[in-house]
């Protein structure tokens, strides 16, 4: 898919989730942030509250208790609790 953010949502138990999406929202330490397309890399923690993210036109969202993300290359990472 062009324009697409590979996403990939890990526990210590397994992997949550990983496929193409289009854009990705996530629960930042400081405050809620988007990531979309060609995003600068970055390292955040994250807190308690929701992984939103869009692909094929449907939205979906996963509760999380916090984690951290890194954003490389189009790649999101999630390690969660």
């Amino acid at each position: 898919m062009e324009g697409s953010i590979m996403l990939e949502i890990i526990s210590p138990e397994k992997m949550l989730y990983n496929g193409e999406v289009t854009k990705v929202m996530l629960p930042g330490s400081s405050a809620p942030f988007t990531v979309l397309y060609n995003h600068a890399p970055l390292i955040s923690l994250l807190r308690k509250g929701d992984v939103v993210w869009s692909a094929g036109g449907e939205e979906t969202r996963m509760p999380i208790d916090g984690g951290f993300v890194e954003v490389k290359e189009n790649c999101v990472t999630v390690c969660v609790e």
